[in-house]
């Protein structure tokens, strides 16, 4: 019986908001408490300086503490900066939820992250990223709004590299250090139209605008990120994206590039 409310539960959670589960940033909204969440992903582009297609595969953990706290812990493997795959990074990112309100069809949560990541690259393009490119450390707020089927969400971040060569003449300034991230995110629920079982796939489409903007020097750019979204049995969910430069003047290692993901869901995993 205690398992069956617990299922119940995270359908009606996962029904109620599964359409803020986007696929390139993260919701103000957390995942259940005392659930855990293995991640994989692959991120895959064409490099503009080599003329290659490269990837970057990602194993990540995300851990409902309670529900206004949340961390991930994630580690990359990569051939991006190097002729061969190798481990590449590791990083932990923490979120946690101080406002909400509840309403019938709709909802609103401010919540605050910080994150922080190590990476054995050394700086070769202008772009700021804590995915794996770079050891930095990012610092933002996150506002989302659910109405009904669609939910829209704002984030906005400062991030800063701490590679020790900024600190040699030979690459500082000619790479930047300090940047401002911000996005804005809209996923809208399109299947099923009524529900009837948690066995249901839910069908989730998504849009979003990614951007970032230099303080150290005048770069900047601004990408759109379309993707859908498969969730199952309400305990697992296949993203798949695309995302493109709209706008902007960085030496980016590709202006484009897709992402593929899988992700489960264990409810109850520890107390």
């Amino acid at each position: 019986m205690k398992q069956f409310l617990i299922s119940i539960c995270f359908f009606i959670s996962i029904t109620a908001s599964s359409q803020e589960l986007y696929v390139f940033s993260e919701p103000a909204s957390n995942m259940p408490s005392h659930a855990l969440s293995p991640k994989q992903y692959i991120k895959v582009l064409n490099n503009a300086k080599t003329n290659k297609i490269e990837s970057r595969y990602t194993s990540e953990m995300m851990i409902g503490i309670n529900k206004n706290l949340m961390i991930h812990a994630a580690a990359t493997l990569s051939d991006m900066y190097t002729e061969g795959h190798r481990w590449e990074s590791v990083r932990l990112y923490s979120k946690y939820r101080f406002y909400t309100k509840d309403d019938m069809f709709s909802h609103f949560r401010l919540a605050a992250f910080a994150e922080i990541a190590h990476s054995n690259n050394q700086p070769k393009y202008e772009e700021l990223s804590l995915e794996g490119d770079q050891s930095g450390v990012q610092f933002g707020l996150i506002a989302t709004q659910l109405l009904h089927k669609l939910a829209i969400s704002s984030t906005v971040s400062v991030i800063e590299s701490l590679q020790e060569s900024r600190r040699d003449p030979s690459y500082f300034p000619i790479y930047p250090y300090q940047a401002v991230n911000y996005s804005l995110s809209a996923g809208y629920l399109v299947a099923p139209r009524t529900y009837t079982s948690y066995d249901q796939t839910n069908v989730n489409i998504y849009l979003e605008v990614l951007g970032q903007n230099s303080l150290d020097r005048k770069l900047h750019f601004i990408d759109l990120a379309p993707a859908v979204q498969l969730i199952f049995n309400s305990s697992s969910k296949l993203n798949l994206g695309y995302r493109f430069q709209v706008s902007g003047n960085m030496n980016r290692m590709s202006n484009n590039s897709f992402l593929l993901s899988y992700e489960w869901v264990f409810l109850n995993a520890f107390k």
